[in-house]
């Protein structure tokens, strides 16, 4: 069990946080978890996640013991848009989580590309991520890079943390965007009220850039590509509902009333580009628009 003595200048600082800055190795995530599951206590207590400090308090922390996960190898078709020893880069479907979570257990990503690669992936992120340097939403289609191996995973880690990694999406949001071209900038953290969404917040989110250009124009919606500068969770659905044109589908953040019975937001990871780790060569990969998209591009009133 680690002890901490809270100092009067973390006083008005959140529990996780505090708890988050003194243990770098943990995620926010875990330690919330750790939490609510009580194994923290404050001055001897149980205590929510955003508890604010007093700057006299006693922290008692007790990590749980690691649970061993198993994780199948499902034989599940991918359409495999890049690959060679070290990556593999595939176009994710809609509906298929990235990665296994509560309720989440079989059917992902890392499941099919754990049959695909056998034994040939990253383990930096752990057991439950081989492979995954990065991520995209659930009801998000497009280009996701999987690392076969360490070398490939620490080499694309720092370019996406340098932000050098070409990220290109394309989307379809509700009403007509008034300019052509644009940047979005607005930090990005948890709703202070709904902690399953995310928001802007200039207080304690990330900073986050958005560009965008109007591709095509329909009647009550508009076609257009974005470019990320940073990669903040939800990142674009939160940009462009932050400006009064959430994503078509979006039932998060934007209307749960869709004319076109979507599974979720009209979004696609388009294009993706990197230096190729090992032969030090740009590499650029886009993966075409699934076939709901260019169905909704040619039916929507123009």
């Amino acid at each position: 069990m680690t002890q901490f003595e809270v100092k009067p200048e973390h006083q008005g600082l959140r529990l996780d946080v505090f708890l988050s800055q003194m243990n770098p190795e943990l995620s926010r995530s875990s330690v919330q978890k750790s939490i609510k599951d009580g194994y923290v206590l404050v001055n001897g207590l149980s205590v929510k996640p955003n508890y604010r400090l007093l700057g006299d308090e006693h922290i008692s922390f007790e990590q749980p013991e690691p649970v061993e996960v198993q994780i199948e190898a499902e034989d599940i078709p991918l359409d495999i848009l890049f690959e060679d020893d070290d990556l593999l880069i595939v176009n994710k479907p809609k509906g298929m989580v990235v990665h296994p979570a509560p309720g989440h257990a079989n059917g992902t990503l890392v499941n099919a590309v754990m049959f695909h690669c056998k034994d040939s992936l990253s383990g930096i992120n752990g057991e439950l991520r081989p492979g995954i340097v990065h991520r995209i939403d659930r009801d998000t289609t497009g280009s996701l890079i999987v690392c076969k191996n360490d070398f490939a995973h620490t080499s694309i880690a720092e370019q996406i943390k340098i932000h050098s990694v070409n990220r290109i999406y394309r989307g379809i949001v509700v009403g007509n965007v008034k300019d052509d071209f644009g940047t979005i900038h607005g930090a990005i953290g948890r709703h202070p009220i709904d902690r399953k969404k995310m928001a802007i917040n200039e207080k304690n989110g990330k900073p986050a850039t958005t560009h965008y250009k109007v591709l095509q124009r329909f009647k009550n919606y508009t076609y257009m590509e974005f470019k990320l500068e940073t990669g903040r969770t939800h990142q674009i659905r939160v940009h462009m509902a932050s400006i009064g044109h959430p994503l078509l589908g979006d039932e998060v953040y934007g209307s749960k009333k869709c004319p076109y019975h979507l599974e979720g937001q009209t979004l696609h990871a388009a294009v993706i580009g990197f230096i190729h780790p090992r032969t030090q060569e740009y590499i650029e990969v886009e993966a075409p628009l699934p076939e709901y998209f260019r169905h909704l591009l040619e039916i929507l009133p123009r």
